[in-house]
């Protein structure tokens, strides 16, 4: 008996020896190995070791991408030793008839969980290959979709009542629309999908988006009813609230205008639809934008005369058109001067300001040369029934 029990002894041992010899050299092997290779990846060039991009945005940088796997050897190294180090002590131990219990305990603490994960791995293989084949149908139906909106954007196909600028939108729409139907459709093939947990996870993160994106999303429908009813186009000179300036973008959350002074002012859509637009640029190119100043004249000043000097000075003004021929309208025939209105049409839509500020320039410039006095008069008169306060030439 004790010489059974010496030979297993001696064989344990001899068996334990040879565990540790191959123990040391696998350890010498990683120790050379993962510092080896990890200068390999550090003296790789960067066109060889590219960035990660998103169309021209960079997410991670060849140095970072560098710095990243090089701590991912760091971990898988350590993970390898940590299991090989519990691998030969395991097995060590299970040489020995007295620790074999201990041994077939270890093993079982890693080969179990290993067994269950490859068995759920395994079993769920056949919902994986659905959830793929149906991602890849939507992709290509979403292709299919994309492909006929771009051809509608670039005026190949035309819908009745269907305008090019509301063909982006209207797909990121219908994208949106694909996406859910996707999600809905694969959701019960996802793992863990019928857990209380997930699905307690997915309630609670549905609260918090509803709670906190309110303004959002109000925001986002008030853009998406901004662009079906087309007040805007980018470039564009508008009057939002008080605000005067060109459209510079405009999205799904906010309209961006740029002032004459060149300050840009950010305006959430919502309170966009919720004020009056005004339009300076909608019709300018082809019926031309009317500017309107007035000024007031006495009525010792003849209003033909008033005419004239006005008209000439619309003939004078760099960008006011000379057809449609500008006009004049008498608003007002106050107690002490009458209120004259010039109307003159304009395709500068964008520089109305500059074009106002040349034809007051000459307006003042004709009623100088005219001896004309451009005021507004006021009479403190003691008067006892004789003559009359009217132009000379209708004197008879």
């Amino acid at each position: 008996m004790s010489t059974l029990f010496g030979s297993e002894l001696s064989s344990a041992v001899i068996n334990t020896g040879i565990a540790t010899v191959i123990l040391i050299v696998a350890m010498s092997l990683l120790s050379w190995f993962f510092p080896w290779l990890q200068k390999k990846i550090q003296s790789l060039p960067h066109s060889q070791l590219p960035a990660l991009k998103i169309h021209n945005f960079e997410i991670i940088t060849a140095q970072s991408l560098t710095a990243g796997i090089c701590s991912l050897l760091k971990a898988l190294r350590l993970v390898i030793t940590v299991l090989g180090l519990y691998f030969y002590f395991s097995l060590v131990l299970g040489f020995f008839p007295e620790t074999q219990h201990i041994s077939d305990n270890m093993l079982h603490y890693i080969l179990d969980p290993l067994k269950e994960v490859l068995k759920t791995i395994v079993d769920y293989i056949p919902k994986a290959i659905y959830v793929i084949v149906i991602c890849l149908v939507m992709r290509y139906i979403l292709k299919v979709i994309r492909l006929f909106f771009l051809r509608i954007e670039a005026g190949y196909l035309k819908l009745e009542g269907f305008h090019a600028e509301w063909a982006q939108p209207t797909y990121n729409l219908v994208r949106i629309l694909v996406f859910a139907f996707t999600l809905i459709i694969i959701f019960p093939h996802l793992p863990g999908s019928s857990s209380p947990a997930f699905q307690g996870v997915s309630v609670f993160l549905g609260l918090l988006i509803s709670l906190g994106s309110s303004s959002a999303i109000s925001n986002m429908v008030a853009g998406l009813v901004i662009t079906y009813m087309r007040p805007f186009q980018v470039g564009d000179r508008v009057k939002l609230s008080t605000t005067v300036g060109d459209v510079v973008e405009k999205n799904l959350l906010v309209t961006r205008i740029r002032t004459i002074k060149n300050v840009d002012v950010t305006i959430p859509n919502s309170n966009v639809l919720n004020s009056h637009i005004i339009n300076y640029s909608a019709v300018a190119d082809t019926k031309g934008l009317i500017l309107n100043p007035r000024i007031t004249i006495g009525y010792d000043v003849n209003w033909r005369k008033v005419h004239e000097l006005l008209l000439g000075a619309a003939a004078r003004t760099e960008g006011v058109l000379k057809d449609p021929k500008p006009f004049i309208l008498q608003t007002a025939l106050d107690n002490s001067y009458v209120e004259y209105e010039l109307n003159a049409y304009t395709r500068l839509a964008n520089n109305f300001d500059d074009v106002y500020s040349e034809l007051y320039k000459n307006i003042q410039d004709l009623f100088n040369e005219a001896q004309v006095e451009i005021m507004s008069p006021t009479y403190h008169a003691l008067r006892d029934g004789e003559g009359m306060h009217i132009p000379s030439e209708y004197k008879s």
